[in-house]
């Protein structure tokens, strides 16, 4: 099967993506994503499109050394940042798969719970990898997949000065991050896929960054859009950085910012 990219990372920008951007975005929500799948010691979990690992770890330690995780990306690089990451203490071993989310190397039937963080929205078929989940779930296991309801006011600050200082295609693939249908649309796809009990759950919090002139250097060096900003001028870069910090002075927060952000949760059992 021809699985197109959509946003994939390399070099660099694998490491810095675990580095800058999982402690400052997606720890916090990894965090909550286990709690609301309220996780039982000895359960087998898998986090689809997982990434450098976060949600992976963090179920790791919920079910236990009884437990079992496996974390699926189709991004090597992704995977080998996340095998380096010390897992904790007293938690479940972890197997990293590299494969697709459309064809997932992965036995019928062998998970309890499915998680996906963040990854519907490059799914360039989401029906299909949908019915993967399903596949791979035991009969009344569940699956939680969350994505963001929107733009938030520090993404669209630094989207506009992408696009003013690197161009429109560099914006247009970062937008692509928060491309993703509204709750009903969600729950609709879901449940054509063939889940049952399907629920939308709207978690909200308040997003802080450090000074942020600087964090979006270190946030845009950490996705696929790093090597053309990296090929601009310092001084382009610095206007560019200084334009997403002007429009963000309404948030201020201390010496960085802080701002509303939402997360839509559909969950599903089999």
């Amino acid at each position: 099967m021809n699985i197109p990219n959509q946003w994939q990372l390399s070099g660099n920008a694998v490491e810095r993506y675990e580095r800058v951007l999982v402690p400052a975005i997606f720890a916090p929500w990894a965090a909550d994503l286990v709690a609301l799948a309220k996780l039982r010691p000895g359960e087998r979990v898998l986090d689809v499109a997982c990434g450098t690992g976060v949600v992976a770890r963090v179920a790791a330690e919920r079910v236990g050394l009884a437990g079992h995780i496996t974390g699926l990306d189709l991004n090597e690089g992704m995977l080998e940042v996340a095998r380096s990451q010390p897992i904790p203490t007293g938690a479940a071993a972890v197997a990293w798969v590299q494969s697709s989310a459309l064809a997932m190397r992965l036995p019928d039937a062998s998970f309890d719970v499915v998680l996906c963080q963040q990854g519907i929205q490059f799914f360039p078929d989401r029906p299909l990898a949908l019915r993967e989940m399903i596949r791979v779930l035991v009969p009344n296991g569940r699956m939680l997949a969350s994505v963001w309801e929107g733009p938030t006011p520090y993404t669209t600050a630094m989207w506009n000065a992408v696009e003013r200082y690197a161009g429109a295609e560099a914006a247009t693939t970062l937008r692509k991050s928060r491309a993703i249908e509204g709750p009903k649309a969600l729950e609709h796809l879901v449940m054509q896929a063939g889940f049952r009990d399907v629920n939308i759950v709207s978690r909200r919090r308040t997003a802080r960054l450090p000074a942020v002139g600087d964090f979006i250097l270190r946030h845009l060096a950490a996705t696929p859009v790093a090597g053309t900003v990296e090929a601009l001028s310092d001084s382009v870069r610095r206007a560019l950085a200084e334009d997403a910090a002007t429009a963000l002075r309404p948030y201020a927060d201390g010496d960085g910012i802080a701002f509303p952000e939402t997360a839509n949760v559909v969950t599903g059992v089999r």
